[in-house]
């Protein structure tokens, strides 16, 4: 397990869920994972990043990060955040304008533990199945498959090759502006947030699972990673949608 992609081997004990993204949510992710029957202690949730910005609990993520069942890869808010405690890199006024005005009103102090701990998040996960490998990114993968992300990350030696690559996990919308169905060819399939949308879309075997949970409309959507079913169920079979 590297620091940038982090591997998990099938759960044997229970399930396994992805959510899309929380953006300081955790209240509500909580309600839904009870009333979904959520068992803590077999169950594993992994997550599609932004965590943090534009929700009220956005303080509780490092109590989540430390929940052993619990598992995120880093999203653009959380880089947002980590880049404004950065000495040189703070613009308040962006990054508040992104949600993060529950960070800038903290200490110094306060900061730099959220910015430690969220730096701390790995880009990417891959969990086994038993049907398949199963990745995470927030936004999508960094070439054309799976494994020439992951070596790529392996073969980082400077910040402007990592920035290359995190350029397209964290932040990049190709594939859905383009509605682009080609998909990830040596993964079962790829679990992504970023873009908030109305219902959960397939592209290929690229899932895109951020339903707007934090706006007034908006819910959690998780997918089992077993089954590539959603919570609540998709009323037909995921497809493409605007």
């Amino acid at each position: 397990m590297s620091a940038f992609v982090h591997h998990y081997g099938p759960n044997t004990e229970g399930r396994d869920f992805a959510v899309g993204d929380i953006h300081g949510m955790f209240r509500l992710l909580q309600t839904t994972l009870d009333n979904m029957g959520f068992d803590p202690s077999r169950d594993r949730l992994f997550s599609v990043g932004d965590l943090v910005d534009r929700g009220p609990d956005s303080e509780l993520a490092l109590e989540w990060i430390a929940k052993p069942w619990f598992h995120a890869v880093q999203g653009n808010h959380e880089d947002m955040a980590i880049r404004y405690v950065t000495p040189g890199n703070r613009d308040p006024y962006h990054y508040a304008a992104n949600g993060g005005a529950w960070l800038i009103g903290k200490t110094m102090p306060e900061q730099q533990e959220y910015a430690i701990e969220l730096a701390a998040l790995p880009y990417a996960i891959e969990v086994e199945t038993a049907d398949g490998l199963v990745g995470i990114v927030h936004a999508d993968v960094s070439g054309d498959s799976w494994g020439e992300m992951v070596d790529r990350f392996a073969d980082v030696t400077s910040n402007n090759k990592l920035k290359a690559i995190t350029q397209d996990v964290l932040w990049c919308r190709d594939r859905i502006q383009s509605e682009d169905i080609t998909g990830v060819p040596d993964v079962r399939a790829v679990i992504v947030g970023h873009t908030p949308l109305k219902r959960p879309a397939v592209l290929g075997n690229v899932y895109h699972i951020d339903t707007g949970a934090v706006f007034r409309e908006g819910y959690f959507t998780l997918i089992d990673l077993a089954t590539l079913e959603t919570i609540p169920p998709t009323p037909r079979k995921l497809e493409w949608a605007a």
